[in-house]
């Protein structure tokens, strides 16, 4: 089969377009034929070894731990293991799929759920780790709930627009903070109230906020109290630039320190995957109150150039990958 192939960490160009063996599968896997594949902020960490101690968390020390990238996909079930009751060859499914950018990936049984019919497979394959990420930061971490104010910093991005969503199905009073270019996007999404952060200082302190959700990490955790009330959440979720050695995992722990010594909460964005939360989701598609938005769609040879167009940090929504 066809796949993007990873030998070694560095920029775009290590990533080779290349044949492979298709995927064995355990007895609680499935086989998936890849319609469509996500591409994440979380493939370029791991395409550059991105910050330098996920090295030593399980990304690989000296090369990718997984030489085929990619970890969200949508397609179609191919085969199943000899554990899986529920899942069936030709069902169509989206979820975490390691090894995702190629025609076929294997997945955890539990790790899959049935694709909305009302969702294309690109937009599928942008489901599932941007949207638990979002699904964890708002409902989860931040406890929103009917009234809360809210205010998601990078609403347009591929987390921030699930997350404008998913607070506005919840009952939430929304502010999203974007760019100029962004502004009429993220108001179509819901938001009651944008904030052009080129203009305006959302951290100023001339309004406060129940829930921050921080998907950039482009202001201090000073600036970013200075916009959340006394006894408000504030949900920290990564953000960081190429070449760093600790990158956002020295501010999610200054964040977890910070939280011990003031009265509002300081939230690091809980890591976990949840089948519940997937079908959460699924949920709020079917009632047409959730939808990824594709900014773009790529090849699966072009992997790379999409994967430039993600770490810029200007893509709108998901970028997707078209495998077939």
């Amino acid at each position: 089969m066809k796949a993007i192939v990873q030998d070694r960490f560095g920029p775009p160009e290590v990533l080779r377009f290349a044949d492979v063996e298709v995927p064995a599968i355990g007895p609680a896997e499935v086989l998936i034929r890849v319609r469509a594949a996500a591409l994440n902020p979380y493939d370029w960490h791991v395409l550059r070894g991105d910050p330098k101690i996920a090295r030593l968390l399980g990304i690989g020390l000296t090369r990718p731990r997984e030489r085929v990238a990619g970890v969200d996909a949508a397609g179609v079930v191919e085969a199943v293991g000899a554990d899986v009751r529920d899942l069936r060859p030709g069902d169509e499914v989206l979820g975490c799929a390691h090894g995702s950018f190629a025609e076929f990936a294997r997945a955890a049984a539990d790790r899959v759920v049935p694709k909305p019919a009302a969702l294309t497979f690109e937009q599928a394959a942008g489901l599932a780790l941007a949207g638990q990420t979002a699904l964890r930061g708002i409902r989860d971490a931040g406890g929103v709930a009917a009234g809360s104010r809210v205010l998601v910093n990078g609403a347009a991005g591929g987390v921030g627009h699930l997350a404008v969503q998913i607070a506005v199905a919840l009952g939430a009073e929304v502010t999203g903070v974007c760019s100029t270019r962004n502004v009429g996007f993220v108001r179509g999404l819901g938001a009651a109230h944008v904030v052009d952060h080129t203009a305006e200082d959302f951290a100023d302190g001339s309004r406060t906020y129940d829930v921050i959700l921080d998907n950039v990490a482009n202001r201090s955790l000073r600036d970013l109290r200075r916009a959340l009330a006394p006894r408000g959440t504030l949900v920290v979720n990564g953000g960081g630039s190429p070449g760093e050695v600790i990158g956002a995992i020295g501010g999610i722990a200054r964040a977890v320190v910070l939280d011990r010594f003031v009265g509002q909460r300081i939230r690091p964005l809980p890591d976990r995957w949840d089948r519940r939360h997937l079908l959460a989701l699924t949920e709020l598609v079917a009632a047409r109150e959730l939808a990824p938005v594709v900014d773009r769609t790529y090849a699966l040879a072009d992997v790379a150039e999409g994967l430039r167009h993600v770490e810029s940090g200007h893509a709108r929504g998901k970028c997707a990958v078209t495998v077939s």
